[in-house]
């Protein structure tokens, strides 16, 4: 798998996943950090022109580096329910196609302290660079059950006593009225068709963000933000997480 962009590249160097590495002529801080992260785990390193570069990452924005990553762990659902120390927080995505939305919602996902990510093998975007790039690294710490049926998860979800949250526009009930420091999914649909009625049927509750503009709904990386902070506050709160202090 190809990923590229510096903290992208950076993340995975971290968590030891790059084969080989190509970078330019670039020279500032943060590729020497790339380099030195590189040099200390013996990872080959191949110095290429940008044209090279443009090609392999087919003209995404790559930074000056493209790095040649292993493909990550595969994870069942059961593992993101793993008994823990932190009730399960999973966020369940239903056909969510845009990389640009998916890397943005690892990002939230990782910063939220999120569990997983289940996502559909079919009609889902693509686990590569654009994704990578736009995760800013997350994408290669994330733990993701990939699954072909994502009703079906949501059912072994709910035999591991996780409940399944749906976010629809035309709910009733709000987001913040929600339990969220108890075992819980955070279902989202795809863009523009929102939840899939097969899926929104399995879920134990549907709620909604409250709009107060002419805008009628939110990106759904956004309102993904939206949500999981508020499952972050709860369970701060409750004591239940702290944030992490540099």
């Amino acid at each position: 798998m190809i990923i590229y962009g510096l903290n992208a590249v950076a993340e995975a160097l971290r968590a030891r996943r790059v084969r080989r590495l190509r970078v330019s002529a670039r020279s500032d801080r943060r590729m020497d950090e790339i380099l030195a992260l590189a040099a200390k785990d013996g990872v080959p390193i191949e110095r290429v022109d940008r044209a090279s570069l443009d090609r392999v990452a087919r003209d995404g924005l790559h930074q000056g580096v493209v790095a040649d990553v292993q493909e990550g762990r595969e994870y069942a659902v059961d593992d993101l329910v793993a008994p823990g120390d932190v009730p399960p927080l999973i966020v369940v995505m239903d056909g969510i196609e845009d990389p640009h939305n998916v890397g943005a919602i690892l990002r939230t996902a990782d910063a939220a302290g999120v569990s997983g990510i289940v996502r559909q093998s079919r009609h889902a975007a693509a686990l590569d660079g654009v994704v990578g790039k736009a995760s800013a690294g997350a994408l290669a710490l994330a733990r993701i059950a990939t699954v072909v049926n994502i009703a079906r998860a949501l059912e072994e979800l709910s035999e591991a006593n996780v409940w399944s949250v749906g976010l629809a526009g035309d709910a009733s009930d709000v987001y913040s009225d929600v339990d969220w420091t108890l075992p819980t999914a955070l279902v989202l649909g795809a863009e523009g068709t929102g939840l899939r009625r097969l899926v929104r049927d399995r879920c134990d509750r549907i709620v909604r963000i409250p709009m107060f503009g002419a805008i009628e709904s939110l990106n759904v990386s956004v309102a993904a933000g939206i949500v999981l902070y508020e499952a972050v506050r709860q369970r701060a709160v409750k004591g239940l997480i702290s944030p992490k202090t540099c």
